[in-house]
């Protein structure tokens, strides 16, 4: 099955990039900071650390336009999958720097944080990507602990529909933890060249 093409608005973000437009990359980083700093935070638990894996993942993406391949996803997709990329190199590292310090916990525990923190970056970033009526439904069930019923009333649905947009939301979700990772991304920040 062929990737359908991205969004006219990512191609024509990636030609403002490759040109050296600074306007696109403020409205770039305007988009997708929030996300990116929700995936870094998500992954290393430590705001200041998000805000250098944010600025990094925006350097990256400034002197590397080139690197986002249109077919292979849109450009949200990719800036997710390198801010994802990046945060583990950088947990990984500083696991590193604290086991040569003698503060660091066993690998086994280490991979397991590392699984989970993934995990729940990919839930993140897939809870914000679904449609808005489906994360409504979800919201109200699992933050607001309505059942469907209750959901249903306030968002003015049928019963059968609230549940058919929880059933389609935890399917969606359930995505998080049966795939390995987030598409990997060309070689990026933290990466070996």
């Amino acid at each position: 099955m062929a990737t359908p093409a991205p969004p006219r608005w990512d191609r024509k973000m990636q030609q403002r990039l490759a040109r050296g437009e600074e306007a696109a990359l403020g409205e770039l980083y305007d988009r997708f900071a929030s996300l990116v700093h929700a995936i870094a935070h998500r992954v290393m638990d430590d705001d200041t650390a998000a805000d250098q894996i944010t600025r990094e993942v925006f350097g990256y993406v400034w002197e590397h336009p080139e690197a986002y391949d249109p077919k292979n996803g849109n450009l949200r997709s990719w800036i997710a999958a390198v801010a994802q990329r990046q945060s583990v190199h950088r947990l990984r590292s500083s696991a590193v720097e604290r086991t040569v310090a003698g503060e660091g916990c066993a690998a086994g525990q280490f991979e397991d944080r590392v699984r989970e923190a993934s995990t729940a970056a990919r839930a993140d970033f897939i809870r914000e990507s679904m449609p808005a009526s489906i994360r409504a439904t979800l919201d109200l069930a699992y933050i607001k602990r309505r059942d469907y019923r209750q959901a249903a009333a306030e968002l003015g649905l049928t019963e059968d529909e609230a549940r058919r947009r929880l059933r389609l939301g935890l399917q969606m979700l359930s995505t998080a933890i049966e795939q390995p990772s987030l598409p990997r991304p060309p070689a990026g920040p933290g990466s070996a060249s």
